[in-house]
């Protein structure tokens, strides 16, 4: 191979100029004089790869990763197929993200393998698999070469909670507080840490994470949030500080990069590819931690046989290393009931798909529409419930109070001339999603 081209194509990559990068490297492959050897052709291909992903040309940077990863000499397999997951991942291709990030972990000569596991585990929050994306979390927060294991820990809670193992995510949430990081984050992770309180009734402690997520006067709380703040408080000025006699909670307790819907929050950028040849994608939120995370907690004691029993992710791996019989079979048919079950336990707490937040949200974009209401209500009292709802509004779901077959979503709207109207809107379940089966202007005096 012809060095000095392929020197002066990383000074190119280096210099942000990936066009000509991309060329020099292209010239390096086919120049006669200096043919490639095996090894150095899964070389050049991978810094095409890095050069396409930059400029966001993601097909082409597949292909590229691709024929890096064909190269048979070339010993970079982890790393090339992390870059392959992210690739894949900025199409929101999640399977073929994840197969990707498996293969990485799976190569014992990669030496960063929290990388795949954390692209892997938001993989997975994308396709609402929160136990397996548990999992790779886990792995990642636990990987002695993570230099900074607290967005690991920040999204392990985030997976607890989508769970409902609060107790399981103040532990998590608890052990980032041990590392640095912005203030805004630090924020937002008391605020989070507040909720997985007040989901697990401890009131007191619930109260004191969301004022010390208050404290400095720039950050405010999510609706979800402000409803479990204020039930707490409630709570605790009632001398119930375990929360056992406290009312139901109206709003999700999730958790920091999950939206009120169960969506993740996507990063500014998270998909950074590393200009060293030897590195790979990472995701971005980088801190700079000054501790470590606590041996002691109920998470890090967790036995795989444990994790086992709540994600198939684990399953997955252990197929790897061990025989595929019988044993295995078993173990699936028990987690798939075991999956089964919390879906009907989700179901009996009301949980639906589309959500109630998001049903009223159509209803108020388009109150006139039918398929925004149950089969009960009349084109009189849709008409009626239209009325009701001034045009050109903004609206906000104050809480949710949630069971079975109904709900009941409590809502503000803001009028072009800056008033507010309060809704009550009640909804019955339709399947596996929810419709609306009346409107009503509520008044807190008379409530």
């Amino acid at each position: 191979m012809n060095n000095e081209l392929f020197q002066q194509a990383k000074v190119a990559a280096i210099a942000l100029d990936y066009n000509r990068a991309l060329d020099l490297y292209a010239r390096c492959l086919q120049d006669p004089s200096y043919p490639p050897q095996p090894g150095e052709v899964g070389l050049v291909y991978h810094q095409i790869g890095n050069c396409l992903t930059k400029l966001k040309s993601y097909y082409e940077a597949i292909e590229a990763y691709t024929s890096a990863a064909a190269d048979g000499a070339y010993d970079a397999v982890g790393a090339v197929n992390c870059n392959l997951g992210m690739a894949y991942a900025a199409l929101r291709d999640w399977p073929s993200s994840v197969k990707h990030f498996e293969i990485a972990v799976s190569d014992p000569a990669y030496p960063t393998p929290y990388k795949a596991y954390t692209g892997m585990g938001n993989a997975l929050l994308k396709q609402g698999k929160s136990a397996e994306a548990g999992v790779a979390f886990r792995e990642a927060a636990l990987d002695e070469a993570n230099p900074d294991p607290t967005k690991a820990l920040l999204n392990l809670g985030v997976c607890f909670m989508a769970l409902n193992r609060p107790a399981d995510a103040v532990a998590s949430y608890e052990s980032a507080l041990q590392f640095d990081m912005s203030q805004e984050t630090r924020n937002k992770m008391y605020a989070s840490l507040g909720q997985a309180y007040a989901a697990s009734g401890q009131m007191q402690e619930a109260v004191n994470s969301f004022e010390r997520a208050l404290a400095d006067k720039t950050y405010y709380l999510s609706d979800s949030a402000s409803v479990d703040y204020q039930r707490a408080i409630a709570a605790v000025s009632q001398g119930n500080v375990d929360g056992s006699h406290a009312s139901p909670n109206l709003a999700d307790t999730s958790g920091l990069d999950i939206a009120l819907d169960g969506s993740v929050i996507a990063d500014q950028d998270p998909y950074v590819v590393s200009d060293e040849v030897s590195e790979d994608y990472y995701f971005a939120d980088q801190f700079d931690p000054q501790g470590g995370a606590d041996s002691g907690d109920r998470f890090f004691n967790a036995s795989d046989d444990e994790l086992e029993q709540w994600s198939r992710g684990v399953v997955k791996l252990e197929r790897k290393r061990k025989s595929v019989g019988l044993k295995v079979l078993l173990v699936i048919v028990l987690l798939v009931l075991v999956l089964l079950g919390g879906g009907l336990v989700l179901f009996t707490q009301g949980f639906g798909f589309p959500t109630q937040e998001a049903t009223v949200e159509q209803l108020f974009a388009d109150p006139e529409s039918s398929s925004n209401y149950a089969s009960s209500v009349t084109q009189e009292d849709i008409a009626d419930f239209a009325a009701l709802i001034p045009a050109n509004s903004k609206v906000a779901v104050d809480g949710v109070s949630k069971s079975m077959s109904s709900s009941t979503a409590y809502v503000t709207l803001t009028t072009p001339q800056g008033g507010e109207i309060t809704y009550e809107v009640s909804l019955v379940r339709d399947m596996i999603g929810w419709k609306v089966s009346n409107v009503s202007l509520y008044f807190a005096s008379q409530n």
